[in-house]
């Protein structure tokens, strides 16, 4: 099994919805802003490469929304999804599995794309994975949520035939375990890779940094915030005791770390690069 980072470009967030009630006297010192109070954030996918599976999670913003809506989130950097993808050595008609942690915006958006104006899949031979209680969350969106499920990313998967539903508690993918949370939404999926022994968890919007691996740390945007405390504590004491690698599909510096138990509590270990987390998987 082979793993690809492909990366979709970076976008920027107001710093304070990120890290909720932390003041910014704090979180500034990990993730500075600018002068609109805006940290850059990336939107970072894994491609899995496994016989004849090429399995990608996430796909980022992608580029069919107006103007308008992307001056709002101020895209920038030179990779996006299908050139990330190429060079990876795949085409977009490759990817047999589409898997999406969650329905938000900036994790399923580049599953779509318009093709003379009219929206179709971006990946054409690929089933694309959800769960339906987080699909039900989506597309009868709460008013909170409202503005980060957009039916143009979502409805098309359902129209074209190729949506398909994960049950609880089972994974269809040999090649990694499913850690559901509902902090930050309804049954977000953390995938946690087996890869040489070593357990690589992709931890999309349960850990978007480096900066946000402290409990308190937890972003205004999720609808149950102290149950994202209770999955946090959950997961990081778990992380700390197998040394699970977290790799970060937000951190627009850090693409993996450990953790460990100090006496404040689970800390950041050390970060590196993936790759070097899968050179020492193979020793």
């Amino acid at each position: 099994m082979k793993l690809h980072i492909i990366e979709t470009g970076f976008f920027k967030l107001d710093g304070g919805a990120m890290f909720g009630v932390v003041p910014k006297s704090i979180w500034q010192k990990t993730n500075p802003a600018d002068e609109k109070n805006l940290c850059t954030w990336a939107m970072r996918c894994l491609l899995i490469e496994d016989g004849n599976k090429v399995i990608l999670i996430d796909n980022g913003i992608g580029t069919k929304q107006d103007e308008k809506f992307l001056s709002h989130y101020y895209l920038h950097g030179d990779d996006n999804l299908i050139q990330s993808i190429r060079a990876a050595g795949f085409s977009e008609d490759d990817v047999t599995d589409m898997f999406l942690t969650h329905l938000h915006f900036d994790h399923c958006g580049g599953g779509v794309k318009l093709a003379n104006g009219k929206p179709e899949l971006t990946f054409k031979n690929a089933q694309y994975w959800s769960n339906a209680d987080q699909w039900n969350w989506a597309v009868k969106p709460n008013a909170r949520e409202k503005a980060s499920f957009l039916k143009e990313n979502i409805l098309p998967m359902k129209e074209s035939g190729h949506l398909k539903f994960i049950d609880p508690g089972i994974s269809p993918f040999p090649q990694f375990d499913i850690f559901y949370t509902s902090g930050h939404t309804e049954k977000m999926m953390i995938p946690k890779i087996k890869v040489n022994g070593k357990t690589i968890c992709y931890m999309a919007d349960l850990l978007p940094s480096v900066g946000h691996i402290p409990l308190p740390y937890v972003m205004g945007y999720d609808v149950r915030p102290l149950i994202t405390l209770e999955e946090k504590e959950k997961f990081l004491n778990e992380a700390a005791d197998k040394q699970y690698i977290l790799f970060f599909e937000h951190d627009a510096v850090n693409e993996c770390c450990t953790v460990k138990h100090t006496e404040k509590g689970v800390r950041l270990d050390r970060t590196f690069k993936l790759r070097e987390a899968l050179q020492e998987a193979s020793v």
